[in-house]
């Protein structure tokens, strides 16, 4: 069924100083089927960097969270594609289809007008929590995406279940366990993807309650070893939800190093 709003809307509004643009894209026909497109104005040519929200791939949680990160994304001159997506809960949603969707979200960024004056030729993936893996993964497939950002990720999805996180989400998210649907397991994590190819940074709390910091440590011991150009950023005394406020000065670490990496 195609959903009765529009294919996409625009609209400005201010921000650091600067107007800037605003569209809703659709990239399927379901009603969770698109992502908001930010543009920073008076740049010739933006980078973009795919932003994917959290919450344990539950629909509970949406985009709307990580719209701060966004806004100071693009004050600094970068293009942010926020994606959402079918979540579980949702129709479609979990497996296969939340890979489905941001596969699809990232593949639309090419057909967005020229107005925008994106460069495709700079894009990140930069995902929060269950957002995290998402970018991770995307950047797995995606061969033509410049690098990746973690944010406090779950990129080790058989630990995550070892784990049992967020009430054993993950076997929820996948259909089964690891020895029920292990091939699923090796097509989702984006640690058995290693080596990815592209340029990856890692950023986690010691005190994160939420996802364990000992997931990204390994992650990233393990991405190296494959060859991988994979880098862990700790912050020492950080709980989860730092990495996405940009009035910490963890974010505003992060958001130096996301504009270096697409410089």
């Amino acid at each position: 069924m195609k959903t009765s709003a529009p294919h996409c809307f625009a609209h400005f509004f201010p921000g650091a100083g600067a107007e800037r643009m605003q569209r809703r894209s659709f990239y399927g026909s379901g009603t969770l089927q698109f992502g908001d497109l930010r543009v920073p104005d008076g740049v010739a040519s933006s980078p973009v960097a795919i932003v994917i929200h959290g919450g344990f791939w539950r629909n509970r949680y949406g985009l709307d969270y990580i719209v701060p990160v966004c806004e100071a994304l693009t004050a600094v001159g970068i293009a942010t594609w926020n994606l959402e997506y079918r979540r579980i809960g949702d129709s479609g949603g979990g497996w296969p289809g939340t890979f489905e969707d941001v596969a699809a979200g990232a593949e639309h960024l090419k057909s967005l007008p020229s107005e925008f004056s994106l460069d495709l030729n700079r894009v990140v993936t930069v995902g929060h929590s269950a957002g995290g893996h998402l970018a991770f993964w995307l950047a797995s497939e995606k061969k033509w995406l410049s690098g990746t950002v973690s944010l406090a990720g779950v990129l080790d999805l058989r630990r995550a279940w070892e784990l049992g996180l967020s009430n054993n989400v993950v076997a929820q998210f996948l259909g089964g366990d690891p020895e029920a649907v292990p091939d699923r397991y090796d097509f989702a994590s984006p640690l058995e993807r290693l080596p990815i190819g592209t340029l990856q940074k890692l950023f986690h709390g010691t005190a994160d309650t939420s996802v364990p910091y000992e997931i990204s440590e390994r992650y990233a011991r393990t991405a190296v070893s494959c060859g991988d150009d994979a880098e862990l950023i700790t912050f020492e005394g950080a709980g989860h939800f730092e990495v996405v406020d940009p009035r910490t000065k963890e974010f505003e670490r992060i958001r130096g190093i996301i504009a270096a990496m697409l410089r």
